[in-house]
């Protein structure tokens, strides 16, 4: 029998963790707590192999389907997708890092012992209200001077 959406709702927690097969190494798995995870079980250079594809409700069953075949067609490619979700999170916690917001309060920091008082009170408050609200959270190497100009 498929799996569908109204399955992974009705699915209980039982004494033990169990799981509710998709087809093709995706699965739904119920904790004993009631947790509900997306996972695709998959085998790469010979181990055996899970990714976490989403937590239900959150992701639903059509959206878990979509990942799972993103994993499966990365797998085909000759890419382990464990390895290819982890570099993925690592570049955005570098570009969140490099957010024009954190370089502007690194450029501040740097600046204010050479700055009188005053002048570097206005010069947050010109970045907090000016810049921050539009620039804050892009990275810094996304930012163009016609986004600086308008």
């Amino acid at each position: 029998m498929a799996m569908t959406d109204t399955k992974a709702k009705n699915a209980k927690p039982k004494e033990k963790t169990y799981k509710l097969a998709a087809g093709k190494g995706l699965y739904l798995e119920v904790t004993p707590k009631g947790g509900k995870y997306w996972r695709y079980k998959f085998r790469f250079g010979g181990k055996e192999k899970r990714l976490a594809l989403g937590v239900y409700p959150e992701v639903s069953f059509k959206k878990a389907g979509r990942r799972h075949d993103e994993a499966r067609k990365q797998l085909d490619d000759g890419a382990d997708p464990s390895e290819v979700k982890r570099a993925q999170k690592l570049a955005q916690a570098d570009m969140a890092s490099n957010s024009f917001e954190v370089v502007a309060r690194e450029w501040y920091a740097k600046q204010k012992p050479n700055w009188v008082e005053s002048y570097s009170t206005r010069v947050l408050r010109a970045l907090e209200r000016n810049l921050f609200p539009y620039l804050g959270s892009r990275p810094i190497a996304s930012i163009t001077a016609p986004d600086l100009l308008c």
